[in-house]
């Protein structure tokens, strides 16, 4: 099963999301990340994803959420494992990649994100840790999910 990161930069009421511009996930709004390379650990890669992906360096963050989607296009599943980060320095820069954009708390674009991220990210908000699947159609909408509060990984 693959393993990914999904970083998210909360600064007060605002959260920093990004659109993806090319690539698995084209036209949604998401967190920074992507794949665990070969030689790197999880926390390792969400913090070179940021960098990569939007300029931001990673100083702090908190693991809420290890997720397993099983997206029609990835019938084995990916493992995600999801940061809120508390510290960073730089300037969300737009990349190739990516365009960054904060965003208030109040007004996350659901609507053109992930189906899931509906049902977790109240708990990653809430400052739960949380673990669950989710399953999806050809559509990429969830078809059936599982999700429970953990106190720890």
């Amino acid at each position: 099963m693959q393993k990914m990161t999904l970083v998210f930069v909360v600064k007060g009421q605002r959260i920093l999301l990004a659109m993806k511009k090319q690539g698995f996930g084209r036209g949604r709004w998401n967190g920074l990340g992507g794949k665990v390379k070969l030689g790197e650990n999880v926390e390792q890669a969400a913090k070179r994803e940021a960098r990569e992906e939007a300029g931001v360096k990673i100083a702090k963050m908190q693991k809420r959420g290890v997720l397993i989607f099983y997206p029609d296009k990835f019938p084995g599943g990916v493992e995600v494992h999801i940061y809120w980060v508390k510290e960073f320095t730089g300037k969300p820069t737009e990349t190739k990649e990516m365009k960054p954009q904060w965003f208030k708390l109040s007004e996350i674009p659901f609507n053109k994100m992930w189906d899931a991220d509906r049902y977790w990210m109240p708990f990653f908000l809430a400052g739960y840790k949380f673990t669950g699947e989710f399953v999806f159609d050809q559509k990429d909408k969830v078809i059936s999910c599982q999700l429970q509060r953990v106190k720890k990984f």
